[in-house]
């Protein structure tokens, strides 16, 4: 379940509210909002890369990886066949205007092993380890993936398959102006697409945005403050 976009736009206006300290319009909260969905979404990769480096096998770090792999998990999407890719000269294409990451390709379902261009020339002329049916390559240049299961070009109707992480979709408090006020439209607004555990987490991001963006400063102590008796409490 995501994140309701109104629900943390409500709560923003009402901790600077509460605190009389300023007020952000729709416009300056979604472009924070998307900033810091972004943060909270990039900081998950760092965090699971930490972890994984982790020696032993504690408990408490399992879970965390356990955890973060689930809320990355959210932007998992894969795309196959001729709607979705195209392919000439060994090259595939994607729409990728939502990609963030690649995390495997594949070729007749056998996972394709990621190698650098220059590897790939050195195999594709190398009789001993040329590329075969049961262990094709590729690499990715200029935003396509080249795909090799032998030194021959691929038919234009191989069965390709790209997994990849998404970027998350940018959220938008939208509204509409009544008698000068700002009113929510929900049927035409993006809710966030993090983990529904993330809605703290971005209410106080956006506060530090918005405190330092319109330099008032003591908003951004305040969402400070309270992360970290979030973290104080964690620890208890």
């Amino acid at each position: 379940m995501s994140v309701n976009v109104n629900t943390v736009y409500t709560r923003v206006l009402a901790i600077m509210n509460k605190e009389q300290r300023g007020y952000i319009t729709p416009t300056e909260f979604n472009i924070f909002a998307n900033q810091a969905q972004m943060d909270i979404f990039e900081q998950y990769f760092y965090d699971l890369n930490q972890f994984m480096r982790l020696p032993g096998n504690d408990t408490g770090h399992a879970d965390m990886i356990s955890l973060l792999q689930e809320k990355i998990s959210i932007f998992n999407k894969s795309k196959s066949g001729s709607s979705d890719l195209s392919i000439s000269s060994n090259k595939i294409t994607i729409d990728s205007s939502d990609l963030y990451r690649t995390t495997a390709v594949f070729l007749s379902d056998k996972q394709c092993d990621r190698v650098s261009k220059k590897e790939a020339k050195e195999m594709l002329n190398s009789p001993l380890h040329v590329p075969t049916a049961d262990r094709p390559i590729y690499y990715e240049e200029q935003g396509g993936y080249f795909i090799y299961n032998s030194s021959s070009l691929l038919s234009t109707d191989a069965n390709v398959a790209i997994d990849y992480i998404k970027k998350p979709d940018e959220p938008n408090w939208s509204f509409s102006t009544v008698s000068g006020a700002a009113i929510h439209n929900s049927s035409t607004s993006t809710n966030f697409e993090l983990h529904e555990s993330e809605e703290v987490e971005l209410v106080l991001k956006i506060l530090e945005l918005a405190g330092f963006a319109t330099k008032q400063v003591d908003v951004a102590q305040f969402a400070t403050q309270k992360d970290n008796q979030g973290i104080q409490q964690e620890k208890m």
